[in-house]
């Protein structure tokens, strides 16, 4: 049975509003202008987060960023400085940052079914003395977001609950539930090269290019 496309669609804000109930002051009032010692201490657990950044033409991206607990690190209760880690080199929020400074940040802290959401905006720091704080096996990262906080908010569990991402019965095993990231790309844009000769780049690249 093929699935019949969606033919009604919202038309404005005021159109979408009146599907909803008025929300709660709770949720209307939650946000607040600055880091508190909650949401710092939610940064300081949190080994990953997901950067939200746009072109100001439009196109938009979300890219993951991870490391040790704590790799964020908490300037003051209005600045947070994100190392910018080796990459792929597509530097896909960092060339949208350069154009567009606005940012959205989703904090993680694994086990717990709340996120942190930050809003502000970022500029990509050069500094060398200030990036020598994030230095890892010897490394340390050519840039950092330098992020101007404007908007905190704790995320309720609604989202996290119902995917039960944390619950070990929803962990699928990666070796049978998907092929390798190498065969996916090699599928996706018809790569020449054979699977395993892409995979090996991707397992080295993990391996040697982590920092």
């Amino acid at each position: 049975m093929t699935e019949q496309s969606p033919e009604e669609f919202i038309r404005d804000e005021a159109d979408l509003r009146s599907l909803h109930d008025t929300v709660n002051p709770l949720a209307a009032d939650k946000a607040i202008p600055s880091l508190e010692p909650h949401s710092r201490h939610f940064i300081e657990l949190s080994p990953f987060l997901c950067i939200a950044s746009s072109d100001p033409n439009g196109p938009a991206d979300v890219s993951p960023r991870g490391d040790a607990p704590g790799f964020v690190k908490v300037l003051d209760d209005h600045t947070l400085l994100i190392p910018d880690r080796v990459g792929n080199n597509r530097l896909d929020t960092s060339a949208n940052i350069a154009n567009n400074p606005h940012i959205g940040l989703l904090f993680l802290v694994p086990g717990v079914t709340e996120t942190l959401r930050v809003n502000g905006q970022a500029r990509i720091c050069t500094d060398a003395e200030v990036l020598a704080a994030f230095e890892v096996r010897g490394k340390v990262p050519k840039t950092g977001l330098l992020v101007a906080v404007e908007e905190v908010m704790f995320q309720c569990s609604k989202a996290l609950v119902r995917s039960r991402l944390w619950d070990d019965d929803y962990k699928v095993e990666r070796k049978t539930a998907m092929p390798t990231l190498g065969k996916m790309i090699k599928d996706q844009i018809g790569l020449p090269e054979p699977e395993e000769e892409i995979e090996g780049y991707v397992q080295k690249s993990i391996k040697e290019r982590m920092y």
